[in-house]
């Protein structure tokens, strides 16, 4: 049995996403006083107490537009729903109860669903105060300021009773393989995660920057664990006029440093942007495992093809270690391919390879091409061996390697690349110079030394 689910529902700006960081003690869940900005499910475990645990879920605002946007977010919510054994229903104290509290309240009646009433924002306030809340129809409100931490002991005891057979925690971890899924707004990248799961388990709607966190998701497929992190998508700088959006931008970058193998979706109708060439940038300096999906692939007519093949060359020249994938995210062609690459990819970057293999690959190199002389110094590398994965890092021993070129250091990765069979996948580097055994070591003189040292510097007076 899985663990107990809590979700967090009600009308946007009511404290929701300070709530979720409050019970899972961290910032996973964005918070701001624009409204409406959770859109899609956020997870985590949480121990209420020293053995009980569960899982939390904070969901969007609820409204009552009908605009493209609410209406997904009103989907969302419902999935969220039905995964819940609890559900917290937060109202702003300092609003009081509002035409559309009485609408949701009046839908969260109709599910057979244990549902705790939860006024937040009401510092100072006592419960006598609070009866206006009780119209309702959902029982006692918890009075509490998810902000400040008050009253969160009170709305624990409250939920502690309800929970269904509890099980004791274990900490969270990522599973399997993880995968970020990186892109310009729009581009398709929670339509590709709903494709690859089945399931509309993330917003995706014809309208930029839907997905506003990083959205983590497992799942499993042929035995293989996956983990797939749907992001925000990235504009330029002078496109993000929200704060949220730079705060999206953040947590994106997190989620890269977080992923095994990271998926690049650029739109076929658009090519290839100085924005992409970025975001590769940053995917190849955190040298994660690389894959360039080209999306809506099937909208183009030849020609076209041709010229976004042209541009990728030109552009993505200095990503030349990853592969190129096209495909339709919204009919499914091309998806299923995707997951052989993953695997080899992941086992390339997190491969652990022995040292003799290492050193027969360097006298290789070195007998092709010896290092080349730095400020009239020959460079030596002696031997090489690994020290880390994810990406692959491969420390290098020798004599003056404080400056190696950057010519040879291609030279380098290249052939290790090639002679380990690594798949979408860079490598770094590590060059570490033998230190001197007698730097800063004064010598010390015998008596016959120091003798004959004083004779010479007699002579050498005496000559002048």
């Amino acid at each position: 049995m899985g663990l107990p689910v809590i979700s967090l529902v009600g009308r946007p700006n009511v404290g929701k996403s300070t709530l979720f960081n409050r019970l899972s003690r961290s910032r996973q869940a964005l918070v701001s006083d624009f409204e409406g900005l959770t859109r899609d499910r956020q997870y985590a475990e949480v121990l209420l107490d020293n053995n009980i645990a569960c899982t939390i879920i904070d969901t969007g605002g609820l409204t009552n537009e009908e605009n493209l946007v609410d209406s997904g977010i009103h989907g969302q919510v419902l999935s969220a729903l039905e995964e819940s054994d609890v559900i917290y229903f937060i109202l702003s104290a300092r609003d009081g109860v509002t035409g559309l509290d009485l609408d949701i309240a009046s839908k969260l009646r109709r599910l057979k669903k244990n549902i705790i009433l939860v006024c937040n924002k009401a510092e100072g306030l006592k419960l006598q105060h609070a009866n206006e809340f009780y119209e309702l129809g959902l029982g006692n409100p918890i009075l509490i300021s998810a902000e400040h931490g008050q009253g969160i002991d009170s709305l624990i005891e409250n939920t502690l009773p309800v929970l269904p057979e509890p099980t004791a925690v274990d900490e969270q971890v990522m599973e399997g393989i993880s995968v970020a899924v990186l892109g310009r707004p729009n581009v398709g990248k929670s339509t590709l995660i709903n494709r690859i799961l089945g399931e509309e388990r993330v917003l995706a709607i014809d309208l930029p920057g839907t997905t506003r966190d990083s959205i983590y998701i497992p799942f499993e497929r042929e035995g293989q664990k996956y983990t797939l992190i749907d992001t925000a998508g990235i504009r330029r700088k002078r496109s993000t006029h929200h704060k949220i959006e730079k705060f999206s931008i953040i947590k994106a970058i997190d989620s890269l440093e977080k992923s095994h193998v990271a998926i690049l979706v650029l739109d076929a109708r658009e090519g290839v942007t100085d924005q992409d060439a970025t975001l590769l940038g940053m995917i190849s300096d955190r040298g994660r495992a690389l894959l360039i999906v080209i999306n809506k692939w099937d909208g183009l007519d030849d020609y076209q093809k041709q010229e976004v093949k042209r541009k990728l060359d030109i552009k993505l020249s200095f990503v030349n270690y990853s592969s190129v994938h096209y495909i339709s995210a919204l009919h499914g062609s091309g998806v299923g391919k995707l997951f052989e690459p993953i695997n080899k990819s992941f086992k390339s970057a997190g491969g652990k390879y022995s040292t003799s293999v290492l050193n027969k690959i360097l006298a290789k190199a070195n007998q092709a091409h010896q290092p080349p002389p730095v400020k009239g110094r020959r460079l030596k590398i002696k031997y090489v061996n690994q020290t880390d994965v994810f990406p692959p890092t491969f420390a290098l021993h020798g004599n003056h390697l404080e400056s190696v070129p950057s010519s040879y250091d291609r030279y380098l990765k290249n052939l290790f690349i090639k002679e380990l069979k690594l798949s979408n996948t860079t490598i770094n580097l590590e060059y570490k110079s033998s230190d001197n055994p007698f730097k800063d070591k004064k010598n010390t003189l015998s008596t016959r030394q120091l003798q004959k040292k004083k004779r010479l510097m007699k002579f050498v007076k005496k000559k002048k």
